[in-house]
């Protein structure tokens, strides 16, 4: 069975991270950098972060077209 409460959690995290890419692509702006600094400690763990969460929503691929009572 699947947490869904993480899922949101990680799904949250990157659409955060992918509106902050989307930023730096048009505006050349860095929203993480520009409030927690370039490369300080802080950001270095959102970024890591960021990238986990993504690792871990690859794992939604394998539940693709899955129902209910195949789970």
């Amino acid at each position: 069975m699947r947490n869904k409460c993480l899922d949101c959690i990680a799904l949250t995290i990157v659409i955060i991270g992918a509106i902050n890419w989307g930023l730096i692509g048009f505006f050349d702006f860095n929203l993480v950098a520009s409030i927690f600094g370039s490369m300080t400690w802080i950001s270095r763990i959102i970024y890591a972060l960021v990238g986990l969460c993504g690792l871990y929503l690859i794992t939604f691929y394998m539940h693709l077209g899955e129902t209910e009572s195949d789970m």
